[in-house]
């Protein structure tokens, strides 16, 4: 299992979106063939076929708990969980 394998299960899970490390989601976003674009301390992550713009914003290291949500359904919505092979 690679690292973006085990970053995306925990995504998934749910169960620790205030222990996202920032950087792991931003890979998983990358990885996921999101574009990034960085405006001062905002990460704004878009797609093609998305019409949701996912903005993100470290806390420290870690990712907000309600952006990994997002993230989360997001994946879910567009049935992502599969393009990381």
């Amino acid at each position: 299992m690679t690292k973006i394998d085990k970053i995306l299960e925990k995504v998934l899970r749910g169960a620790s979106d205030a222990n996202m490390d920032f950087q792991d989601v931003c890979q998983l976003l990358n990885k996921l063939e999101f574009q990034e674009r960085i405006r001062g301390s905002h990460h704004i992550f878009s797609k093609d076929g998305v019409t949701e713009i996912v903005n993100l914003q470290a806390k420290g290291s870690k990712a907000k708990p309600y952006q990994v949500k997002q993230v989360r359904n997001l994946i879910l919505k567009y049935k992502m969980a599969g393009e990381n092979d």
